[in-house]
């Protein structure tokens, strides 16, 4: 893999930062770079179908990601972070969003030319 991205943060936080991780993945693999994508901690709740985008914001951050899983980015989410993170806790992930493990990530950073973490 080319680069893997890391997210942490809550897709929703009053930041900017998740959105333009996915908008820095969506123009590396316009570039033809080959995207992972790992989201651990609260970033979990992005790839649950619960998650909507609060009054105001206009950007749907988990619609975002189902582009960039349709577009062929492995997206791989904590399993351990399921029940222990995020709004949405033992929500499950949706279609194309993997549930992985820490040796699972381990392995992606070993691999990864670039690592990136938001």
């Amino acid at each position: 893999m080319n680069v893997l991205i890391i997210f942490n943060r809550p897709p929703y936080d009053d930041t900017d930062v998740t959105w333009n991780g996915l908008r820095l993945a969506d123009k590396l693999l316009e570039a033809g770079m080959e995207v992972g994508i790992f989201l651990m901690n609260d970033s979990v709740d992005m790839a649950r179908d619960a998650c909507k985008p609060p009054e105001g914001y206009d950007q749907d951050l988990s619609q975002m990601l189902k582009d960039l899983i349709s577009r062929n980015v492995k997206v791989k989410v904590c399993g351990a972070c399921m029940a222990r993170c995020g709004i949405y806790k033992n929500h499950p992930y949706f279609k194309g969003a993997e549930k992985s493990t820490m040796p699972a990530l381990a392995k992606w950073v070993i691999e990864s030319d670039k690592v990136l973490t938001f």
